[in-house]
Formats: structure tokens, C-alpha cells, sequence
């Protein structure tokens, strides 16, 4: 991801009021997580970006590259609530979720709420878990609150879940279906470090994650939150959105397409870039740099595709190039 332009923006006479210090405050959370997760500014960038768009991230990665530290970095610089929870076959929704407890002494069942009830949430390994429970998180992201017993509790502001998940070839893994995988914004792998940064991590000392310290709060995130829904579009690049959506309908590659819910997510999260470069307009640009990781996770390759070596990020890329972008803003 590219550096940011001077906040603010006008058009005639029309101002969109965006907290000033917007992109600033981007540049110090993503500073922050830096010095813990080394070497992966731009998987920190995106992280953060479908944050702002009010999303959810997933992860495809091997263990032990750094998602834990992601996660809890992250909330530890925007001064949130975080819980991880270790997917595992047995685990129940109710583990995820929440249950009713008989309680003794007061003589009723009481609600006991599970770890989704946090701002920031880790939900590792989410497909070695069973179908039922993966559809109980992913319910909880979508309504962004949790019915038990009849009684609907609303999930903290902001709620944002990184789920991950082992590489399919992994055995003992459920893999999501596309209806599901649907449901977050990006999908990004972090990847090894390279030698300089895994040379820094061997260096640093145990304790470096215990020293970080918040650059903002949560109230500050759900204000950039709202700053972003207020970002400009105008209709040539929601067109560009669109044909981009309809011509992957019509790729002899893809078994399945892009849905409509695809093209509101890249807006959203286009939106969100915008911001962070302290644009308060989208940008033809903005659509081409995301469009790999929103909506790559989202299409089904033809196995002839595959047989030939093609990637969904492949496909997105001759996509983007069969459709001519519109000029200017």
C-alpha cells in the first residue's frame, strides 16, 4: 500500500468533514503493530483498513507467522478488548457464543457470555471446527449480536474478528463454503519474514508485546468508522465496481462468480482506503489495489483452471485488465 496524500479534500463548494487527523492516527496504529508483527506493513495496513470498513479479516496462513501477534497488537493500540479462541473439532457454539448457567444462589439461569463479546477477536483455525460451530461465529458477524434463550445481546462496538485458517492441503480442516467465505471483506496471507526482519525478531526481547502502549481508543475508531461511510464515490468507479462484478460472471474460468455482496464490500473497503490516504473521494486506483485481496476469496476456479496453473488472484488480475477503468475521480 502507498503513502497518503495531505488530509482533507474539497469539491466546488462541498466540503466531506473527516476527523483531521485521520490519516495520521492510520499511520501511528499501523506503527505501532509494526514493531511487534516486523517486516509486514502492508498485512498490517489491510488489517486495518477492513477495520475501518467495518469488516472482518481472514487469514490463510501456516502457524506460527504471526496472527496472534496481529490480533493482539492491534487491539492493544486502539485500546480495545481482545479474545482468541482455538477452533478445534470438538468445540461448540455455545463455547463460542455463550450459554445460560443455572445459578445456585440466585435461583435462576443466568447468560454467561462467550469470548465472541469482545471488541477484537481471534478466531484461529476456524476450519478445523465443526460446520455448526463455524456457522455460529459467522452468524455473530453478520448480525453482530447473539440470540440465547429467547434474549438478544448486541456484540461490542467496534467488532471486528480475524479468523484464520490452515491452508486446505492441511488434514483434519473443514473448509468453508463460498457462502461463508463471502462473509469477510479481505482475505491476505502475512507469509514468513523476510531474513532482516526474522534476524529482528530472534533480537527483540520477550516482553517487546507487554510494552506497547495505546495510540488511540475505541471511540476514536468508531468516529474514523463513520468517517468512512461519508467518502465520496462518484458513479463512473460504483460502474467500474460493477462491470468488474459482472465480467467474473462471465469468465470461462470461474465456476462461480462475484455476487452483489461483493461489489458493496470492495466499495466499503475502497472507501476506507480513500481515508486512510486522506482522500475523502475513491479513486479508480483505490479499486485495482484492493481488488485482489476483497474479492479473490470470493470467486470458485473451474478445475481446467486449476489444471493450468490459474489462481483466483490470477483470474481478478485478467479481470481488471479486460475492463477499461474510468478517468479521472
Amino acid at each position: 500500500m502507498r503513502g497518503h496524500s495531505a488530509a482533507g479534500s474539497s469539491v466546488g463548494n462541498v466540503t466531506t468533514q473527516r476527523p483531521p487527523s485521520f490519516a495520521g492516527i492510520f499511520d501511528s496504529i499501523v506503527d505501532n503493530v509494526s514493531t511487534v508483527l516486523r517486516g509486514k506493513r502492508s498485512v498490517i495496513e489491510l488489517a486495518l483498513v477492513g477495520l475501518l470498513a467495518d469488516g472482518h479479516l481472514l487469514i490463510e496462513d501456516v502457524p506460527g507467522v504471526g496472527k496472534t501477534s496481529l490480533a493482539k497488537a492491534l487491539a492493544t493500540s486502539v485500546d480495545c478488548s481482545w479474545q482468541r479462541i482455538q477452533f478445534t473439532p470438538d468445540l461448540l457454539p455455545s463455547d463460542v457464543v455463550g450459554a445460560s448457567i443455572w445459578s445456585r444462589e440466585r435461583e435462576r439461569f443466568d447468560f454467561q457470555p462467550g469470548p465472541i463479546f469482545a471488541n477484537i477477536v481471534l478466531a484461529d483455525e476456524i476450519n478445523r471446527a465443526s460446520p455448526k460451530t463455524q456457522s455460529a461465529l459467522l452468524e455473530a458477524m453478520e448480525e453482530r449480536q447473539v440470540t440465547s434463550d429467547g434474549t438478544t445481546r448486541m456484540l461490542p462496538r467496534p467488532f471486528f474478528v480475524i479468523a484464520t485458517q490452515n491452508p486446505v492441503e492441511h488434514e483434519g480442516t473443514y473448509q468453508l463454503p463460498e457462502s461463508q467465505l463471502d462473509r469477510f471483506i479481505m482475505r491476505v496471507d502475512i507469509g514468513y519474514p523476510d531474513r532482516r526482519s526474522e534476524v529482528e525478531i530472534l533480537d527483540r526481547d520477550s516482553v517487546s508485546e507487554a510494552r506497547l502502549e495505546p495510540v488511540t481508543d475505541a471511540e476514536q475508531i468508531l468516529r474514523m468508522i463513520e468517517a468512512t461511510e461519508k467518502v465520496r464515490m462518484v458513479d463512473s468507479v460504483r460502474g467500474y465496481i460493477v462491470d468488474l462484478a459482472h465480467a467474473s460472471r462471465r469468465h470461462p474460468g470461474l465456476e462461480l462468480g462475484l455476487s452483489p455482496r461483493a461489489s458493496v464490500q470492495l466499495a466499503r473497503a475502497v472507501r476506507a482506503l480513500a481515508a486512510t490516504r486522506g482522500r475523502d473521494y475513491v479513486t479508480p486506483d483505490d479499486v485495482k489495489e484492493l481488488a485482489v485481496p476483497v474479492l479473490a476469496h470470493r470467486v470458485m476456479i473451474r478445475h481446467e483452471a486449476v489444471t493450468r496453473g490459474f489462481g483466483a488472484a490470477d483470474i481478478i488480475g485478467e479481470i481488471l485488465g479486460s475492463i477499461a477503468a474510468p478517468s479521472g475521480r
